[in-house]
Formats: C-alpha cells, sequence, structure tokens
C-alpha cells in the first residue's frame, strides 16, 4: 500500500463487508485518508454525483455487484486509470469494464479470468504493485532504446549535411555507414534494452495514457545531442581533410562518428541520472556488447580484409585520441547535463502538454 501511494497509485477499498469491519481493516492496511460510503447511500447517488465524490472515498462498504460498475465507471469519468482486482462472479462486469481488470488465479472463478485482463497466479496483492514497477522499468526501456538510434541516426544525417554542403565531401562512404547502422547500433542498442531497474520506478509519477515513447522532452534532448554529434563529426572531418589524406581523413571520421556510438549508448541509460549513480558495472551486458563493438572497428581499421572492404586506413594513436576526445566531451556534455538540471528535458514525460496547460488554468 505504501509503495502504491509513493508511485502515485490510489488504492480503494471496495467490500461487502459491514462498515465498521471495513473502516477498522482500511485503518490496519494504512490505506489513503478518504470517507466511507455504504451501498445505501451509493445506490441514493446519481452518477455525476458519484463521479464527484469519487475521488475522495477510500471505503465502499456493503456493496452489490452492480456497484462495483458504477465505482469503475466514475473512476473512468474524472480521466483515472482503473485497475480493478476480483474473484466472484459478479467482479465480472467491473473487470470487464475497468482499464485493467485483475482476476484472482487460486480462489477466482473462471468467469471472472475470463473477464479480466491479467490473473494472479499467487492472489497476491504485492504482486500487482511489482508488475507496476517492472512495467515501468519497461517502458523506460523502450525509451532509452528509441533516444539512442534517432539521436545517432539524426547526428550522423547531420554530419553528412554538413560536410556535403559545406566542403562539398561526404565524410563517411555508403559501405561504412551502412557498418555503422548495422553493427555498432545494433550492438550499443540491444543491450540498452535489457538496463537493470534503477530502483526508483515506483518513485516516479504515473505516465498519462496518452504519452507514449517519444514526448517533447526527449525530442529536444534528440535533436540537441545530435546536433552536437553531427557538428562533432563535421569539425574533426574538415580539419582533418585540411591535414591528411582524403581516405585517412574519412577514417578519422568514421572512427569518430563510432565513438561518439559508443559514449551515447552510456548517456542514453537515463535521462536524469548520470553514469556514476547508475554505476558503471550495473549493465554489464552493455560494456561487453561495446567491448566486441570496440573490437569489430579495430578489425575494419587495421585488417587487410577489412581496409579494403571499408576502404580504411590504420591510425595511430594520436588521431585515435582525437576521436576519443571529441566523444568524450559530448559524454561530459551529457553527463553534466544531468548533474546540473536532471529536468530539462522532461517536458511532457508523464503527462501531455495540453493536459498540463489546462490544469495550470484551472
Amino acid at each position: 500500500i505504501k509503495l502504491c501511494r509513493q508511485a502515485g497509485i490510489r488504492v480503494m477499498m471496495i467490500t461487502g463487508d459491514n462498515k465498521v469491519t471495513a473502516e477498522s481493516i482500511a485503518h490496519q492496511l494504512d490505506l489513503p485518508m478518504g470517507k466511507t460510503i455504504t451501498g445505501v447511500e451509493l445506490q441514493q447517488m446519481s452518477d455525476e454525483e458519484l463521479a464527484r465524490q469519487v475521488e475522495r472515498v477510500s471505503v465502499f462498504a456493503r456493496i452489490e455487484p452492480l456497484h462495483k460498475l458504477r465505482i469503475v465507471n466514475a473512476l473512468k469519468s474524472r480521466g483515472h486509470v482503473v485497475a480493478m482486482t476480483g474473484d466472484g462472479v459478479n467482479d465480472a462486469p467491473a473487470l470487464k469494464a475497468a482499464n485493467i481488470g485483475i482476476a484472482m488465479g487460486i480462489t477466482g472463478t473462471d468467469v471472472a479470468k475470463e473477464s479480466a485482463d491479467m490473473v494472479l497466479a499467487d492472489d497476491n496483492f504485492a504482486s500487482i504493485v511489482a508488475a507496476v514497477e517492472e512495467g515501468r522499468a519497461i517502458f523506460s526501456r523502450l525509451r532509452s532504446v528509441v533516444f539512442f538510434l534517432l539521436s545517432t541516426n539524426l547526428g550522423e544525417l547531420i554530419a553528412l549535411i554538413l560536410a556535403v554542403a559545406v566542403l562539398g565531401k561526404a565524410p563517411l562512404l555508403a559501405v561504412q555507414i551502412i557498418w555503422v547502422n548495422l553493427v555498432t547500433d545494433t550492438t550499443t542498442a540491444i543491450p540498452l534494452g535489457l538496463e537493470p531497474k534503477s530502483g526508483d520506478e515506483l518513485a516516479q509519477p504515473p505516465r498519462h495514457p496518452r504519452v507514449g515513447l517519444l514526448y517533447p522532452g526527449n525530442a529536444l534532448r534528440i535533436v540537441f545531442l545530435a546536433a552536437l554529434m553531427g557538428v562533432g563529426i563535421f569539425l574533426v572531418f574538415d580539419w582533418a581533410q585540411d591535414h591528411m589524406p582524403l581516405q585517412e581523413a574519412r577514417t578519422l571520421a568514421f572512427c569518430t562518428m563510432v565513438t561518439f556510438e559508443w559514449v551515447r549508448a552510456f548517456n542514453a541509460r537515463s535521462d536524469e541520472r548520470t553514469l556514476l549513480s547508475l554505476g558503471l558495472f550495473s549493465n554489464k551486458i552493455l560494456l561487453a556488447s561495446i567491448a566486441v563493438a570496440v573490437l569489430l572497428q579495430l578489425a575494419v581499421i587495421y585488417l587487410p580484409s577489412g581496409q579494403r572492404a571499408f576502404q580504411t586506413v590504420p591510425l595511430s594513436l594520436e588521431r585515435w585520441g582525437i576521436a576519443l576526445a571529441t566523444g568524450g566531451a559530448l559524454f561530459m556534455v551529457e553527463e553534466l547535463r544531468k548533474l546540473v538540471a536532471p529536468r530539462l528535458f522532461s517536458l511532457g514525460k508523464w503527462q501531455p502538454m495540453r493536459a498540463n496547460a489546462s490544469r495550470k488554468a484551472r
């Protein structure tokens, strides 16, 4: 119950028991403070009056089956996402009407299980809380992957457009771009989808159903970091093509772009928490994948077969220092941003923009 309150979930009791009994149990469970309404009182209310009062109620006592359906519909009319638990035949209408119907797997009837969206195998309320936590973690991982893929690909596009428009030369060949998108992106994006839970999932506010993977703040963050990446690659290539042969300049730009993607994977693990707070070794799969990506990149640069296939030349340690320093600079910019202004790109992260505007107006 406490974890639900922390997660922004309000728990209500709907029972057929006596009012005194229900209030006593609600007090022992430390349910949120609120009034108690009996079935007789609810019967005398219109749907509109019930909708006005339902948010101030914590306990419904002496409730009949049809009352449960009215309560669910009243909460939904107030814009709430409603999860209803039940086990009996009389719970089926409310389970079906709720946004998420949750039936008991052990004591639940077949009718309740068929009407529900989810069945608890252990009939334990704590399993619902664990499911909420896991669901939020999965959604966060999906957002990280989307951010990584869009920001890196947009950064590549910006670099190509700038170089062709200003210098008249492409910093990367087509085969090198394919390598970046198929090999580097894949080896780093997949582990982001396996990011361990951070532990603060239930401390985050609930997400509005209309808020998806891509929200305004995330879009701004993508554009911001993609612009830094694109400009960084362009500046490296602009400098390199004046100081070395074109093939070596492209190799350096190629390695710089790959380096950007390596460090961007660490940035993408969270939009608010720094790498130090998450723990460098907490996602071991990501570390292993980046190690594999590094070995593959070295093979492309130093093996004769890789050089012929991708038209690269060996780079000295000094040249690698330029690529790593450029990527490291971008990494530090984003990590410092998280340290100084962690909520800078949180616009629309939990609530849609129109909802925020209407709430401020009220």
